[in-house]
């Protein structure tokens, strides 16, 4: 019998992908959305429209979760420019708190979380002294959005150990794609080679770990549907640093002149190195 999966956040840049992927599965969609936001372009079982998912009750949870098998939250205050350090993270970890209580009345088997690879640390450490890090390394937060991801990883952890459902918690780290904001890194080097004006960069040194979202919707998808537990890291496990991505775009258009290293200062706190050893 084909299984119920209640998604949140199907609208947003990572959401989307993981309803397509879901779909491709013959999972029925049950889908959590914010009044206004648009339909997603998959069929669903069922949308429940809610002025804002992370105010509602525990109580509003479990009813919205009758019938429901797994569960998929991928919804989260993620305002560009704003949501590192934004208060509304506080209330994103509450009303995930409540979800998950709601969650766990209505009897849903199996809970799964996105979280971030900032959860971990990764600060002071020069790339040649480091290794991918595995879903066990140190978690160290530097941020309010890192530390309120953790600390629903930690919550969450706790109360399903004591529960029958499942839990798994999917760390995303860098990823690219259909639906990125344009302010990000491949976004707006790939405008400026298209139309033919300097890219403002810092040096470059720094090496990422990047994922497309298509195969990062795939992977959540794939650990929803699986008995795995605890923490998973969405990555390719591929380290790239920033120069070598860059003069890779732009020698695909033959304008690697455009790129104008160490015409931004690297901000004091950009990790040197953050690449996974991946999950999946």
């Amino acid at each position: 019998m084909s299984q119920t999966c209640l998604v949140t956040g199907g609208a947003g840049f990572v959401g989307r992908q993981i309803l397509r992927a879901l779909a491709e599965r013959d999972i029925r969609l049950r889908l959590v959305l914010r009044e206004g936001q648009p339909p997603p372009d998959v069929p669903v079982e069922r949308i429940i429209r809610t002025p804002d998912l992370f105010a509602e009750s525990a109580a509003w949870w479990r009813d919205a979760c009758v019938a429901v098998d797994i569960i998929v939250h991928a919804a989260w205050y993620a305002k560009p420019g704003r949501y590192l350090e934004a208060a509304e993270n506080l209330a994103c970890l509450s009303g995930t708190l409540a979800l998950a209580q709601g969650a766990a009345d209505a009897g849903v088997g199996r809970f799964v979380g996105l979280g971030t690879c900032f959860e971990y640390d990764l600060a002071g450490v020069a790339p040649a002294d480091v290794a991918p890090l595995a879903v066990d390394a140190p978690l160290r937060p530097r941020t309010l959005y890192a530390a309120t991801k953790a600390a629903s990883y930690l919550a969450l952890q706790a109360f399903f150990a004591g529960q029958p459902a499942g839990f798994a918690w999917c760390r995303l780290f860098y990823l690219y794609g259909e639906g990125e904001d344009e302010r990000r890194f491949v976004p707006y080097l790939r405008r400026c080679l298209a139309d033919g004006v300097p890219a403002d960069l810092t040096e470059g040194s720094q090496v990422r770990d990047y994922l497309d979202v298509r195969d990062a919707g795939a992977q959540i998808a794939e650990a929803a549907l699986s008995d795995r537990q605890g923490a998973l890291n969405i990555c390719s496990g591929v380290p790239v640093s920033l120069r070598a991505l860059a003069e890779r775009l732009a020698d695909a258009q033959g304008r690697r002149d455009l790129l104008r290293f160490g015409a931004r200062p690297t901000p004091p706190h950009d990790p040197p190195y953050v690449v996974g050893i991946p999950s999946f």
